[in-house]
């Protein structure tokens, strides 16, 4: 069924050669809005083409569609080194968007920056602060209430600052941007890890930071790693149980966990028209799975349908005039190849523990019995971003109808989170949503809810193993529900629907039967739906806040005394002398990640408020000293403390200090509190045998400098107790820095040769206190 190669070609498709294909302006000069929802913000396909000619003059070779929306979109196509899985690509992104958990320090950074407007489209949607306890109604009720102050901030920032708000109830991030936003040929980033849900309409969206956020609103290029392409053949047509989400299961088991890492997976292919474009949304999904940097589908019919039914025909007869540049060219090359044909393709469950772990239908209960899952299913849940479409509503709901007709319901607690407010509105007129209710089902709230672990389960107690079943993407250890022994599996809506109305694992709805309420066996028939609802969708309540046409009085809201948000105070510019005398608050052994460094977890809650989330700051670093974690010396005292504490007591005495740190120091999650922090408390610089690249530049960023050993050995040399001098005027492009090391044990000084990465205008953001502070600057400047 599939065949697995390192390099493949593409040949001809369905809609003809696109070798090398140019385009007269003409028709691409024409003003198309980006979205319904905003004025004056048009889709630049003219741009985007004139940068992909100067590029195809460059390298003479036929471009995957990865490459073209990422080539279309540099910021200097003239210059710009272009080396697949080499080159670090300077972009300029379409649009920004944020999820309400990550908004709150990026808005709170970008408010330092001076500026009256972020500069590129941005919108922030509130999803992740509901948690389901009892239903959509209540849950939404008692997260307005709890998270008032949150909500009232990021709704007075964005209305000032030019930014969309979505309110809570509106629905997840990722189902408003595919309703809305999302646009063949675009370029978005988003600050979470499924923002590649855009890519069923082929756009390549990509999970990032809060920095990187902050830095396209201010108008400053994204960079990127030029991804390695991994290209994925469909042929055939699905039929039966199979479904859109089987493609990707399939694929996960295929690549892993890790397969996708450094590179944009995409499909293309014949088999790639017979999907639904939310379908496509789907796979894009759950490629964050794999490690992808994104995936995408190229432009097609069924995208523009969805586009039609959006309320967007505009914007889809602008692509079709584009639709050359919108898919791979004849000949284009990929870094691996996959062949799937759907036609062979079976319904796959992956799992528990690790969206990777993919059995076809076939082998499920050999799979159950062998591995001793336990049995017994307690709940089912569909919806998420993953799945909740209106095709997955109505497929699921036809299972559920088929159950009801022979008198059986849900056998199993099972619950729907609809991926919208339109969703939700348009599956309650047209009846999904009663009959969900009929079968037993709890509606949740138009949230993330229990697919990010936002859930107040009460069924099972905490260490019990149990076995769930979602459409969900991931299901890692304790994930959905807190509890390490919840074996969680991932499937398509179709088939969770089918367990939970058998209430075990042990059942396969392609071969087994179920007894009806007399007793009577029976089987459930293959399901069918619509891709798109007949009379329309219905937008349901208004959710939406557009920025005022006058943001001058806008006043943003935030309580002094808030203990989750705090005003960003500017970082101090750096004096112009070297740093002498300087303690080391700790010398980190072995792994540090950003999770060591900033902890996740109850902590938040704290994300916007930086005083308060930097008391977990670095206490899961392991101390060389001492091998324990969270316990450092303060050369003052002679006590052990935490590590926060030992720096808060530093800072308040003025004195500056330094991190030494073993190998890729800042791996893991790009999570901008881990270099904020140690800024915050007064650090100077982190000094490592190496970094991990995203957390270098963070700390660049806040002011810090992070500077690597010449010689790595040279780690081994300098104790925790030991005093630096570190000679900062040294500080120049692709020069080494001096850092001198007075040994506690009174031996003689020595020096230890440091390097570093820091280019010009990095420089200068350390010179003026940060990144922030100098476009502060720029921006004073240019109103004088």
């Amino acid at each position: 069924m599939q065949k697995f190669s390192r390099l493949g070609r593409v040949g001809q498709g369905l809609m003809g050669s696109r070798s090398l294909a140019t385009h007269s302006d003409a028709p691409l000069s024409r003003k198309v809005e980006m979205t319904n929802w905003e004025k004056g913000h048009y889709i630049n396909y003219k741009k985007m083409n004139e940068n992909l000619n100067i590029v195809r003059g460059r390298l003479n070779r036929p471009l995957t569609y990865a490459e073209k929306i990422l080539y279309s979109h540099l910021d200097d196509p003239h210059g710009q080194e272009i080396e697949r899985g080499s080159s670090y690509l300077k972009l300029r992104p379409d649009r920004v968007a944020c999820q309400d958990a990550t908004a709150q320090m990026a808005i709170l950074q970008f408010m330092s920056a001076g500026m009256d407007s972020v500069a590129t489209p941005s919108t922030v949607h509130c999803d992740h602060l509901i948690e389901a306890q009892v239903g959509g109604v209540k849950d939404l009720a008692r997260a307005n209430d709890i998270n008032k102050e949150v909500y009232d901030f990021l709704s007075t920032s964005c209305a000032k600052y030019n930014i969309g708000f979505w309110r809570p109830g509106s629905g997840i991030i990722h189902q408003i941007i595919l309703e809305n936003y999302a646009f063949p040929g675009a370029l978005m980033i988003g600050t979470d890890s499924h923002t590649p849900n855009a890519g069923g309409l082929g756009m390549a969206a990509i999970g990032v930071g809060g920095a990187d956020a902050v830095d396209v609103m201010a108008d400053l290029p994204w960079e990127l790693k030029a991804p390695k392409v991994i290209g994925v053949k469909l042929t055939g047509e699905m039929s039966g149980w199979t479904s859109a989400k089987d493609i990707i299961l399939k694929v996960a088991g295929i690549l892993t966990v890790k397969g996708g890492t450094g590179a944009i997976v995409e499909y293309h292919g014949p088999g790639t028209n017979t999907l639904s474009c939310t379908g496509m949304g789907t796979i894009c999904n759950m490629g964050a799975e794999i490690g992808a940097t994104t995936s995408l589908f190229p432009f097609n019919d069924r995208m523009y349908d969805y586009l039609a039914a959006t309320k967007r025909t505009e914007i889809g007869d602008f692509a079709r005039e584009y639709a050359a540049e919108l898919r791979e060219d004849e000949g284009a090359e990929y870094d691996q190849l996959v062949e799937i044909n759907l036609s062979e393709l079976e319904p796959y469950i992956n799992g528990p523990f690790t969206p990777d772990l993919a059995t076809p239908i076939s082998k499920w209960k050999e799979a159950v019995k062998t591995n001793k899952w336990p049995e017994d299913l307690k709940v089912g849940l569909i919806g998420s971003c993953t799945n909740s479409s209106y095709e997955d509503m109505s497929r699921a709901a036809n299972i559920a109808e088929d159950a009801m007709s022979h008198g059986i319901k849900a056998n199993a607690l099972f619950t729907v989170t609809p991926g919208s407010e339109q969703i939700r509105a348009t599956i309650e007129r047209d009846g999904q949503l009663k009959t969900f209710e009929e079968f037993g089902g709890m509606v949740l709230a138009n949230a993330c809810g229990p697919c990010i672990g936002q859930w107040d389960r009460k069924d099972v107690k905490k260490g019990e193993p149990n076995s769930i079943i979602s459409s969900y993407n991931r299901n890692f250890t304790g994930r959905n529900d807190a509890n390490p022994a919840t074996h969680a599996f991932v499937t398509s809506p179709d088939l969770v629907v089918a367990m939970t109305i058998a209430g075990t694992l042990n059942f396969n709805p392609l071969t087994d039967t179920l007894k009806d309420k007399d007793g009577n066996e029976f089987m459930l028939k293959p399901p069918h739906g619509d891709g798109l609802p007949r009379n329309g969708y219905d937008p349901g309540q208004d959710t939406y806040q557009a920025p005022p046409a006058d943001r001058s009085n806008v006043s943003v809201a935030v309580s002094p005394t808030s203990d989750r948000l705090q005003i960003l105070e500017p970082f101090k510019a750096w004096d112009g002398k070297d740093a002498l005398d300087v303690p080391i608050l700790i010398k980190t052994q072995g792994k540090t990640t950003t999770d060591h460094i900033s902890m996740a977890g109850p902590w938040l809650k704290y994300r916007g408020h930086l005083d308060n989330i930097s008391n977990n700051m670095l206490i899961g670093a392991i101390n060389a000293e001492n091998g324990e974690a969270n316990k450092v010396k303060n050369f003052q005292t002679g006590d052990y403390d935490a590590v926060p504490a030992t720096a808060r007591d530093y800072k308040k005495n003025g004195i500056p200090w330094v991190v030494v740190g073993d190998w890729n120091y800042g791996e893991g999650s790009s999570r901008e509190h881990a270099a904020l922090e140690p800024r915050h408390l007064g650090g100077l610089a982190i000094i490592t045998r190496s970094f991990a690249r995203i957390h270098e530049t963070n700390l660049k960023k806040q002011g810090m400098l992070p500077l690597v050993f010449a010689e790595p050995a040279d780690y081994d040399k300098i104790q925790p107790e030991d005093k630096v001098d570190l000679l900062i005027t040294e500080l120049a492009v692709g020069k080494p820095m001096t850092l001198k090391v007075h040994p506690h044990d009174g031996s003689s000084t020595f020096d230890v040769k440091l390097v570093h990465t820091f280019n010009e205008g990095q420089i200068e953001w350390f010179k003026n206190g940060s990144a922030l502070n100098t476009m502060a600057k720029k921006a004073a400047e240019k109103k004088a």
